[in-house]
């Protein structure tokens, strides 16, 4: 009995001890920046789009690994106005993802609504990502 309590005690610590490993061996969040200017006469549409109430694509994101997405918007000193946007992708192929994300027809009707607000960054044809210089995690 002691020795049957004892293999059952050592195989739950080992799948537990594996269920950790494997959980401490995923890849982190690659997180994304990107930039984008838009049209002044647009922002209250653009900000009602993603106003609280509207759930727009939002489970779109989420089941394509893209979390944590956030877009800010800043009048910089030529006074433009920008977004700024934010996300972790928390999967395992991203090209994979944003290629299926790009077919989904919720999606193509939302950016065709979203993308006719925006202006993007010259010698850019949308969102320009940008590079990380510094993360604290």
């Amino acid at each position: 009995m002691k020795r049957m309590v004892l293999t059952v005690l050592i195989g739950g610590f080992a799948l537990l001890s594996i269920a950790l490993y494997s959980r401490g061996q995923q890849s982190r969040p690659t997180r994304t920046g990107m930039l984008i200017g838009i049209k002044p006469d647009r922002i209250a549409a653009y900000e009602a789009l993603h106003a609280a109430s509207n759930p727009g694509v939002r489970d779109l994101l989420d089941k394509y690994h893209m979390h944590n997405f956030s877009i800010y918007i800043h009048k910089m000193d030529d006074s433009h106005y920008y977004l700024f946007a934010y996300y972790e992708y928390t999967g395992s192929d991203p090209k994979g993802d944003a290629a299926a994300l790009a077919k989904e027809p919720r999606n193509q009707k939302w950016l065709g609504m979203t993308d006719a607000m925006q202006i993007p960054l010259p010698g850019a044809a949308g969102w320009t990502k940008m590079q990380e210089v510094f993360h604290n995690p």
